[in-house]
């Protein structure tokens, strides 16, 4: 690792660790309320498109506001648009805990309220990922946002480890009203936590062009920067089609006979093997062949989402959730630093908000199609396939983006990938 090398230069900021302490609170929440939610729903329910539903209910809104949102967080304050949209993801916390006290859901019937208030957080979200990546950008300088990157990464996954096994224990132990008050708890203090950081001054871009202009220019430029564009349909197919979050809560029941502590800790798991990861990213340069970085971890994401559909043990589960979530931190960080280096700081809110729709509506219409996977092809099919859509969608990303594949190291810019230049021996076989 070369001397220069500043693996804390991002935290040295004081806006930025505040930064980071409100993007743990929520996170934390947000676990906490998953968990609790999708064991509801399912034991009220015992049917996995009612689990796959809870996605939908938000990934609709999410898709619908997204774009509107991002022009939002490029004409107003990205601060002040990060805390409104926290408060009513405080106040959907809030009105779950009232639904739960007055009468928890027993039947599919009762769990119309539920799916309600996941719609409402499903705008809220749409509004605070844009704003907050954004944001975050502001923070930090140019030269440090791959450092930066990985330390929001880490923190994010540290915190979605603790989220779910805190969930899962205390859910086992005292019921969900504990947890939905823990959620509001956390939810005030990311509020708190948010509202003390100070970016620099920035005067908004004068509007001038339409609305409609606006709102398709992100879009635009994405379709215009094929590396970025790569990256994010990559994403988008190994969320949509790899992942097996969503059809955790049948697997904890009735494949692997783990009960709601078994839930929480699966769902903790590949936040585990990525905060791992995302530590030893922050600590290391930037990858010298990021490109191949990324299609390889891709890859073997697939590989584990396959391996784990056909595990019986809880151990080996367990240990294919956290290298999965080890391969595909790669990615998600390489992804966010593109995204960052690569947009302009007037487009960014925008940009982000394109990258919401691929990749964080992803997360909630994947989980909608793998409760319909499962519906029609069953649990462990339904997964098996899905890493295996991931596994094509690497060769043909690999195939049909070169610009991708060839990409170097990111950091103030994009250097490529110069083929002569590569050591001739000593290079390692896998991700540099």
């Amino acid at each position: 690792m070369p001397a220069s090398h500043d693996a804390y230069a991002a935290l040295r900021f004081r806006s930025f660790r505040w930064f980071i302490i409100a993007l743990v609170a929520v996170t934390v929440a947000t676990q906490l309320r998953g968990v609790v939610v999708a064991w509801q729903i399912y034991d009220a329910t015992r049917d996995p498109l009612s689990l796959g539903l809870i996605g939908l209910a938000e990934a609709v809104p999410f898709i619908g506001t997204a774009l509107y949102a991002g022009h939002v967080a490029d004409r107003r304050n990205r601060r002040l648009v990060a805390l409104a949209a926290l408060l009513l993801v405080l106040g959907c916390a809030v009105a779950l805990l009232a639904l739960t006290l007055r009468r928890p859901p027993e039947t599919a019937g009762d769990v119309a309220p539920f799916y309600a208030v996941i719609f409402v957080s499903g705008i809220a979200r749409s509004f605070l990922m844009p704003a907050r990546t954004a944001l975050a950008a502001e923070l930090v300088p140019r030269h440090v946002y791959a450092n930066a990157t990985a330390w929001r990464t880490s923190s994010w996954q540290l915190a979605a480890v603790a989220g779910p096994a805190i969930g899962g224990l205390l859910y086992a132990a005292f019921g969900p009203a504990l947890v939905y008050a823990l959620d509001v708890v956390l939810m005030v203090v990311a509020v708190l936590a948010l509202a003390v950081v100070r970016a620099p001054e920035r005067t908004p871009p004068r509007a001038v062009t339409g609305i409609r202009e606006s709102l398709t220019s992100g879009l635009r430029f994405v379709l215009r920067e094929p590396v970025i564009l790569g990256a994010m349909t990559l994403d988008l197919v190994s969320v949509l089609f790899g992942g097996a979050v969503a059809l955790l809560p049948v697997f904890a029941s009735e494949i692997l006979h783990a009960g709601p502590e078994g839930l929480g800790i699966l769902r903790a798991a590949p936040a585990a093997g990525a905060v791992l990861t995302a530590l030893w990213l922050a600590h290391r340069p930037p990858f010298e062949r990021a490109g191949r970085a990324m299609l390889v971890n891709v890859a073997l994401f697939g590989a584990c989402m396959i391996g784990f559909a056909l595990s019986r043990n809880f151990a080996l589960s367990v240990a294919l959730l956290v290298a999965s979530g080890a391969v595909d931190t790669v990615s998600v960080v390489i992804r966010g630093t593109l995204l960052q280096v690569l947009t302009p700081d007037e487009l960014l809110g925008r940009v982000a908000a394109v990258n919401a729709i691929f990749i964080g509506s992803s997360n909630e219409i994947g989980a909608f199609e793998s409760g319909v996977a499962a519906r029609l092809l069953g649990t462990v099919p339904s997964v098996v396939v899905g890493g295996m859509m991931t596994l094509l969608a690497v060769g043909v990303t690999a195939w049909k983006v070169p610009s991708l594949r060839e990409l170097g190291a990111i950091r103030g810019r994009i250097a490529p990938v110069v083929q002569s230049a590569m050591p001739p021996s000593g290079a390692s076989a896998g991700p540099e």
